[in-house]
């Protein structure tokens, strides 16, 4: 994991965002581009002044971020760019060909029983980018267990799980499989792909109506640092998907989630 990505929403996720991507950075040698979008009005009607102040804004929220953090030795670069939040966002991130963006579960304030806010739900949702979703307020800290919750032992996709193989060989942590037997799984759900096979420590096989009734009943039990997930089409969030917000009744997390790019 060598370019990191962490988009800005407000200032106070935008500087433990920061924080967490420095110091995982420190480890891992990475390059952090902070980037912050803001949308642009229309030329007409003189209102370019007003989008000139806009940019200036946006640029001096990155520099606020930024003098909050210490960087060390960390190279942090920081860019203000105009254009809807996830259309940028995502553009950005497949130029700079990034191997991790770090968001926080809500882009700006919204309402507490909210768990993944519109815009955030819409990256995980629609890109095939890894993602690390850390907790507000969050303080970084060593990895020494991640709990990997799977519907489905097959992994299709190429390369799916080389953030998870970083991760672990970053924190030398150990990986608990939960393989989760939903009532519609069906027998290729039941196998267990080499390529983790090579990665796990322990793996459970439990039998529940949802992957997340299964991490309910058994996250105590491993204690994790860590959650990962597999955003599949069919799977993990399929019924969460149906909007891009997620209530908090319907998942939730106090820990970082690592989300791993889709397959079928």
């Amino acid at each position: 994991m060598k370019k990191i990505i962490v988009p800005v929403g407000n200032t106070e996720n935008g500087i433990n965002n920061l924080n967490y991507a420095v110091k995982f950075a420190s480890m891992s040698g990475a390059t952090v581009y902070l980037v912050n979008l803001y949308r642009e009005f229309s030329k007409v009607g003189g209102l370019t002044k007003v989008n000139e102040l806009l940019h200036e804004e946006s640029e001096a929220q990155l520099q606020k971020i930024i003098d909050s953090v210490d960087t060390g030795d960390v190279e942090v670069l920081a860019r203000a760019i105009k254009g809807d939040p996830f259309d940028g966002i995502t553009r950005i991130a497949n130029q700079l060909e990034v191997d991790l963006m770090i968001v926080s579960p809500q882009s700006i304030d919204i309402k507490d029983e909210v768990y993944l806010g519109s815009i955030t739900g819409k990256i995980i949702k629609e890109t095939d980018i890894p993602v690390l979703v850390i907790p507000q307020d969050y303080i970084f800290r060593k990895v020494e267990v991640i709990l990997m919750a799977i519907k489905s032992g097959r992994i299709v996709k190429e390369g799916l799980l080389d953030p998870l193989k970083s991760m672990l060989n970053l924190f030398s942590a150990k990986l608990n499989v939960l393989h989760v037997i939903t009532p519609d799984a069906d027998e290729n759900d039941l196998e267990h792909d080499e390529a983790l096979k090579e990665l796990e420590s322990n793996t459970k096989t439990t039998e529940n109506a949802t992957i997340y009734q299964g991490v309910l009943e058994h996250f105590q039990s491993n204690n994790p640092d860590m959650l990962c997930v597999i955003r599949r089409k069919r799977g993990f969030f399929q019924k969460l998907w149906e909007t891009s917000a997620v209530m908090k009744k319907d998942f939730y997390t106090s820990k970082p989630l690592l989300i791993l790019s889709g397959q079928e």
